[in-house]
């Protein structure tokens, strides 16, 4: 069986803004202090739900090493350093093992996509460059390609290929990865409303959307399942979807950071072209937050 990187629930966490758009550090450095304190397991800095998308090299590498500061070794960082170009995905990979990350989270190619070969390939010589262990990220609504069961397979072999992040919500595929990688290749829920389910194929845990406003909880739901106390944690599960659902009601991130300046978070706004929620979608977070009495 592989080392695991973690276990349980780990934060996607946003990417606080200021008022100008730019990244604001020191409400970084407070989020990452909360997770922290809340019981969450690890910690993902610029994956989807940090707008990785739209930060510059610069201040992508600049959260990185403000939340592995913060953090202070106190959990894992697992830092999202995927690109559609391998070349760069490398460069940003090789920056964040040089500022200490513990990880690094890897999505699948978007836009030119490739196939089941080059997604091997690329993966593999992203890793092998940076030497640090890697959980690859599955989200083919996002990227337009899959990443397939016999992928998984064959990505599994590689030592320093740690997990599966799968958030293409095709739980037959989830039990397919599981029947055939067993522990080689450790699952992870990239969807809040699916944990238990892929608990119960063998998973390992959640990198979470909801732990930002509900980290104590997330953590709590995977700890019940690995206590045995799988009714409590079923339980759990289905208390929180009403706020799953709340927080996927628009493109990720734009509820959570709506949610997280509601509880009074300077989480800023998305940069463009992500533009805040509209009338009837905050109606809905913020009931969500008041019936799981965040609010």
């Amino acid at each position: 069986m592989k080392e695991l990187i973690f276990t349980g629930s780990a934060v996607a966490l946003i990417t606080p803004m200021k008022a100008d758009q730019t990244v604001d550090f020191e409400e970084l450095k407070k989020l990452t202090e909360f997770q922290v304190e809340s019981g969450t397991d690890a910690i993902v800095v610029c994956g989807t739900t940090g707008e990785s998308a739209t930060l510059e090299d610069d201040e992508h590498l600049e959260a990185i090493r403000c939340v592995i500061e913060a953090a202070n070794g106190r959990v894992p960082v697992i830092a999202g350093t995927g690109s559609n170009n391998t070349a760069h995905a490398v460069m940003m990979s090789k920056e964040a093992a040089a500022m200490g990350a513990d990880a690094l989270l890897l999505v699948t190619p978007y836009y030119n996509k490739t196939s089941q070969q080059g997604l091997v390939k690329s993966f593999n010589t992203i890793v092998d460059a940076a030497g640090l262990p890697a959980i690859l990220y599955n989200v083919p609504s996002r990227t337009g390609v899959n990443l397939e069961p016999k992928t998984a397979l064959e990505l599994s072999k590689h030592p320093l290929i740690r997990g599966l992040k799968e958030a293409s919500g095709n739980i037959s595929q989830v039990a397919q990865i599981a029947a055939l990688c067993g522990d080689e290749m450790p699952l992870y829920s990239g969807n809040d409303d699916q944990v238990v389910p892929l608990l119960s194929l063998g998973g390992k845990g959640v990198i979470s959307v909801v732990s930002n406003v509900a980290p104590a909880q997330m953590h709590q739901l995977c700890q019940l399942w690995f206590d045995g106390k799988i009714k409590e944690s079923t339980a759990m599960q289905l208390q929180l979807l009403e706020l799953c659902k709340a927080l996927f009601c628009d493109v990720n991130p734009i509820p959570v950071k709506a949610a997280m300046n509601l509880l009074g978070w300077n989480a800023g706004e998305c940069r463009l072209p992500l533009v805040g929620p509209n009338e009837a979608a905050m109606q809905q977070i913020e009931a969500a937050l008041r019936n799981a009495a965040l609010l």
